[in-house]
C-alpha cells in the first residue's frame, strides 16, 4: 500500500465558492487537502451555499466527486454501539484486522487507520498528562461518525477522489478531531461557523485555514434541498444528517450432526441349553422388531412434521382486508414532530414502525430538519421524545428513528407478486397535522425519479403526510408516502417496498 502524505492548506482560499472548485492534486503520494473554517456570515451567504449544493450535486452526479453535508452529528449513547467501537479502536492500535459496518474497501480501512493514527499523536500533543481512557474515547467516536457517516462517499475510492464535506454547529472538541480527521484520509472539509467560532488548542487550529466572512449572526443553515419534485411537507428533502446503521447479525454456528452409535442387543442368560442357531434366531428377532419400531417411530414422526408444515400452510395463507380492518392498522402509523435547537416544533410528518425495538421508518426531509423530534403514537397519551437518528439515505429518501417503547410494526410486502397498475391501496399518514387520516385510492403508475424507483398513488394526501403508509388489501406495507405534486390533483408518490425492505434490514426482525 502506496504511503500517501496530506498537505494541507497549500493555497490560500479567499471565498466559498474557490473551496468548492479547488481539486487538491496529487504528486509523489502527497495530496493536497483543504481544512477551512469559514467565521461570520454575509448577507448572500445562505444563496451562496444553495448554489454550491447545485454545483457539488451535479459533480457528483457525473462521478467527478463525493458530496456531503453534515449538520449535526450523532451521540454515541448507545452502549453496545460505544463497546463495539472502541473495539474498533483497540484493533486497529494493535495492528489487527477489523471489520466496519459500512466500509468494506481494504485501501480505506487502511487510511483509516494511518489517519487516526495521525490525529491521535496530534490530539495528545495538544493536551498535557492526556490518558489512555480519553485517546481511546475520542478515536472511538471518530470510527463511530466515518462508519456512520462517510459510507457513501467512500464508495469507488481512490486516494485521487475527492471528497468535498461542508458541515456547521461544530462546537466540541471531538467533533473538531473527527473533521481533521477526514482530512487526514483526503477529505476536503468546509467548517460554517456564522454564530460563533469555536475554540480549539493551537496545536490543532493550525491545520485548518481561517476564513473571515464578516461578522457573527443569527442565520441557520439553509440544508440541502431537492427541487425537482414538490416534497409532502412544508420542508424540501435535505441531505445534513447522520446514520446509525443496524448492528452486525450475531454468527451462528454451524450445527454439528451428532451420529448416535447403534445399541448391541444383549440376550438374557436361560437356565436350560439353548442351542447357537437358536440364541442367533432370537437375536435377529429382536433386532428385526427394534427396526420395525424405529421404522414405525420415523413414519410417525414424518406424519407428524407434514402435518405441521400443513398446518403452518393453511395459517400462512393471507386474506384480504375489509377497509375497516385497514384502518385499525393507524395504530402502527406514527406523528413525528420535528423541533429545532429551540424547542420549536419547525414542521411536522408521519412514520411507519418497523420493527418492534423502537425502530420507525420516516422520510429523509422529515427527519433532516430537527435537532430532536417528539413522536405521538394513536390512543397513547405519551409524547415521546426522541434524538436518534439511527439510518439514513438520501438518494431513496428513507430514515430510522428510535424511541424508547415496544411497537407493533406494520409487516412489509414480500413481493410475490408485481404491483400492477388499478392495484387498490391504502394510505395513512397525517396530513396538514390531522393525525393518522386514512384515505383509499389505487396504484396509477409507476415513475422514476432522480434515478429511484417510485410508485404513484390516487389516495389523498396533503402536506405532513409524508412518512406514512401506503399498504395493498392484505395489511402489508408497499411503500412510504413521499412526495406529492402541488397542481396536480391526487398526484403522489411512495418509494416502493423493495427500497424499504433492503433499507430496514436488520431492523425489522
Amino acid at each position: 500500500m502506496t504511503e500517501m502524505n496530506c498537505r494541507h492548506n497549500v493555497m490560500k482560499i479567499d471565498s466559498l465558492n474557490m473551496f468548492a472548485d479547488i481539486k487538491g492534486g496529487m504528486n509523489n503520494a502527497a495530496k493536497d487537502v483543504y481544512f477551512v473554517r469559514a467565521v461570520g456570515e454575509t448577507v448572500s451567504m445562505n444563496q451562496t451555499i444553495l448554489e454550491i449544493d447545485k454545483k457539488l450535486d451535479m459533480e457528483m452526479s457525473k462521478n467527478r466527486l463525493s458530496y456531503l453535508r453534515i449538520h449535526c452529528l450523532p451521540k454515541l449513547n448507545d452502549i453496545e454501539d460505544s463497546k463495539y467501537y472502541s473495539e474498533i479502536f483497540d484493533k486497529l492500535y494493535a495492528g489487527e484486522e477489523v471489520c466496519f459496518k459500512t466500509i468494506h474497501i481494504s485501501s480505506v480501512r487502511y487510511r483509516i487507520t494511518k489517519a487516526l493514527e495521525q490525529v491521535m499523536n496530534i490530539y495528545q500533543q495538544s493536551k498535557a498528562g492526556i490518558s489512555s481512557t480519553m485517546k481511546r474515547s475520542a478515536g472511538s467516536k471518530i470510527l463511530f461518525w466515518v462508519d456512520l457517516v462517510m459510507g457513501e462517499c467512500f464508495e469507488n475510492w481512490t486516494e485521487t477522489k475527492v471528497v468535498k464535506v461542508i458541515a456547521d454547529y461544530i462546537e466540541k472538541e471531538h467533533e473538531y478531531l473527527f473533521y481533521l480527521f477526514l482530512t487526514f484520509i483526503g477529505c476536503d472539509v468546509l467548517l460554517l461557523e456564522n454564530k460563533r467560532e469555536a475554540e480549539f488548542s493551537e496545536i490543532l487550529i493550525q491545520y485548518s485555514q481561517k476564513l473571515v466572512l464578516g461578522d457573527f449572526g443569527n442565520t441557520d443553515i439553509v440544508p440541502y434541498a431537492k427541487t425537482t419534485v414538490t416534497s409532502s411537507t412544508d420542508i424540501h428533502s435535505r441531505r445534513n444528517i447522520v446514520v446509525i446503521p443496524p448492528r452486525p447479525a450475531k454468527k451462528v454456528q454451524a450445527q454439528t450432526k451428532v451420529q448416535i452409535p447403534q445399541k448391541h442387543i444383549i440376550l438374557p442368560q436361560s437356565s436350560g441349553s439353548v442351542s447357537s442357531t437358536e440364541r442367533l434366531a432370537s437375536a435377529a428377532g429382536q433386532q428385526m422388531q427394534a427396526e420395525r419400531l424405529a421404522s414405525a417411530a420415523g413414519q410417525q414422526m414424518q406424519a407428524e412434521r407434514l402435518a405441521s408444515a400443513s398446518g403452518k400452510q393453511i395459517q400462512a395463507e393471507r386474506q384480504e382486508k375489509s377497509f375497516e380492518e385497514l384502518a385499525l392498522l393507524a395504530v402502527s402509523v406514527v406523528q413525528i414532530a420535528v423541533h429545532d435547537k429551540s424547542g420549536k416544533v419547525v414542521s411536522t410528518g408521519s412514520g411507519i414502525m418497523i420493527g418492534e425495538k423502537g425502530f420507525i421508518l420516516t422520510n429523509y426531509h422529515v427527519a433532516s430538519g430537527g435537532y430532536f423530534y417528539s413522536v405521538r403514537i394513536e390512543d397513547d397519551e405519551t409524547v415521546y421524545p426522541t434524538d436518534e437518528i439511527i439510518k439514513y439515505n438520501t438518494t431513496t429518501d428513507l430514515a430510522v428513528i428510535r424511541i424508547q417503547k415496544k411497537l407493533k410494526p406494520i409487516p412489509i410486502y414480500d413481493g410475490r407478486k408485481k404491483l400492477v397498475r388499478g392495484q387498490k391501496v391504502v394510505a395513512i399518514g397525517s396530513p396538514m397535522g390531522l393525525f393518522n387520516s386514512v384515505s383509499d385510492g389505487i396504484i396509477s403508475g409507476f415513475r422514476t425519479v432522480d434515478r429511484v424507483d417510485m410508485i404513484q398513488f390516487t389516495a389523498p394526501t396533503s402536506h405532513g403526510s409524508s412518512g406514512g403508509a401506503v399498504l395493498n388489501m392484505y395489511g402489508e406495507l408497499i411503500g412510504i408516502s413521499t412526495a406529492g405534486i402541488d397542481s396536480g390533483q391526487n398526484l403522489n408518490l411512495a418509494i416502493g417496498y423493495e427500497n424499504i425492505k433492503m433499507f430496514t434490514n436488520g431492523f425489522t426482525s
